[in-house]
């Protein structure tokens, strides 16, 4: 969804970033979830129920509509917390998305076009430097980096979360080391895809997981299953705002991330 707008003289443009949740991508999605609807004359047995009020209080009949989700922390577009990775960053004990700085959820976007990496390829902090170098861009501390893979057009279908080139350790590291707390991705993870990582690992070729396991070590935080990133029409000059729902010590909470530009 993208909204433009003009207000108090201003223009704005707002890019909605975050993947849509339904019932319709449940049989895809490793971490399930089920959303059950309950109507305007369903709402009425409630307000039954605990204020012995019936259908005849309310206009046509119909009180208010409600949603019951089952759900992991982790569906849909959310945001990982350092806790995620493991029960300590650097031999302090991990920060849970609660605890996470609201600041860096909220600063400068930078958009890394890594279309051109295939399902299962490593991005490297070669390539981050090469795009990098590209769009004449240098990094700053608590910039939001976006990686735009293309892997967005396979949420909803079966086996998507493998569909996927992913960030490898050292291109995390690369990015935290220059004060980069918040990394996103238009993918399922930020990682190569599971069934490329297990592969290797069983065969002693790489750490499983490698680029999440970084964050027992540095503290960051990833936003996974961004989508709308190829309707950012710059790769810079835009704000990102992407704060998490606070879940008491939860290890991800979900986010509306939006695109912000204003002229």
């Amino acid at each position: 969804m993208k909204e433009t707008f003009e207000r108090n003289g201003k223009q704005t443009t707002l890019i909605d970033l975050s993947d849509r949740l339904g019932n319709d991508s449940t049989p895809y999605e490793v971490n399930a979830h089920q959303i059950q609807y309950s109507d305007h004359r369903q709402g009425v047995h409630l307000t039954e129920k605990f204020l012995g009020l019936g259908a005849e209080y309310f206009p046509k009949g119909m009180a208010w509509a409600t949603e019951e989700l089952t759900i992991s922390t982790h569906s849909s577009t959310h945001i990982d917390a350092p806790y995620h990775y493991g029960p300590e960053t650097n031999g302090m004990p991990a920060r849970t998305i609660d605890q996470v700085p609201l600041q860096w959820c909220y600063g400068d976007g930078i958009l890394l076009d890594m279309r051109h990496k295939q399902i299962g390829d490593g991005i490297s902090e070669i390539d981050i430097q090469q795009e990098l170098e590209r769009i004449d861009y240098v990094l700053k501390p608590f910039d939001i980096v976006l990686v735009h893979t293309g892997a967005s057009q396979y949420f909803g279908t079966p086996n998507y979360f493998t569909k996927q080139p992913g960030l490898l350790r050292s291109a995390t590291e690369w990015l935290v080391d220059r004060g980069i707390r918040l990394i996103g991705i238009d993918a399922w993870g930020l990682d190569r895809p599971f069934d490329r990582m297990a592969e290797d690992a069983k065969k002693g070729k790489g750490q499983f997981w490698e680029a999440h396991l970084l964050g027992r070590e540095k503290e960051y935080c990833q936003i996974e299953k961004l989508c709308n990133l190829e309707q950012i029409p710059k790769p810079f000059g835009f704000t990102v705002s992407a704060f998490p729902i606070n879940i008491k010590d939860a290890s991800a909470g979900w986010s509306r991330v939006v695109a912000i530009m204003e002229e």
